[in-house]
């Protein structure tokens, strides 16, 4: 067991994550426009490489094997690595980018410098603002979750403090989402019951035991509570969620 707990937390939980963690077009839009005339591009934390924009030159770091794996062949090289040891010179690249991925590093300020280190012209980071008030799933039903992630993400004030000025774009989440991260379900709760959906995100995989939360979700569906209790955003086509794309 104390192997397994070692290993990377994607090369535990990843198998499978493509399918469901696919780019959505209107965030991946966002990020390629933040990213201003760089040529090339570091992606800290690539995973699969969901969104490394086309045309540019892009390197991956990332340290889980499983991931890389998952790279579609026509993805630029990924290196085995970390945000706080990046393994490049400084000002090596036009741009860095990081995409949900903060919350995974050892050391944020330390993984943020060396983003700053190793760019020459600008940072670009989509991640979730732990000041956002949260939503109905972790209201009603995973309370844990923003508890956690408010101990994970560095705070916007954080990210300035180790970036210097930068300017924060929120980001809403489309009603169709096709990237299934944890807030892309809010307007279709019944892919939260599915099973291979939420391994694919990050913070059910931290929770004990969710079953029993899921299972009220799934009750709550059948009856309508959860159409009752949500009915003022049924007829949104998108939301903030507290999703934050912050240059620098």
């Amino acid at each position: 067991m104390a192997i397994l707990e070692n290993r990377p937390l994607y090369d535990r939980i990843g198998i499978g994550y493509a399918a469901y963690r696919r780019p959505e077009p209107r965030i991946a839009a966002r990020i390629d426009a933040a990213l201003g005339d760089a040529r090339t591009v570091m992606n800290v934390g690539a995973g699969a490489g969901s969104y490394e924009p086309a045309g540019r030159t892009v390197v991956a770091v990332e340290p889980s094997m499983e991931m890389v794996r998952q790279r579609v062949p026509s993805a630029g090289p990924a290196v085995r690595g970390t945000a706080e040891a990046l393994p490049f010179r400084d000002r090596s690249f036009d741009a860095a980018m990081a995409v949900l991925t903060i919350h995974h590093w050892s050391d944020a300020r330390r993984g943020l410098a060396e983003m700053r280190r190793v760019a020459r012209d600008r940072v670009a980071i989509l991640t979730w603002d732990p000041e956002h008030p949260g939503w109905w799933l972790v209201r009603d039903y995973l309370p844990e979750i923003p508890e956690m992630d408010r101990e994970t993400f560095p705070t916007l004030a954080t990210v300035e403090d180790a970036l210097g000025p930068v300017e924060v774009h929120p980001v809403p989440v489309p009603a169709d989402c096709s990237d299934g991260f944890l807030g892309a379900y809010w307007r279709r709760p019944e892919s939260y019951l599915d099973a291979g959906a939420r391994s694919a995100i990050s913070a059910f995989a931290k929770l004990r035991d969710a079953d029993a939360r899921i299972a009220r979700l799934r009750a709550d569906l059948a009856d309508g509570t959860w159409e009752r209790r949500n009915r003022d955003i049924l007829g949104l086509s998108e939301i903030d969620l507290g999703y934050r794309l912050i240059v620098a």
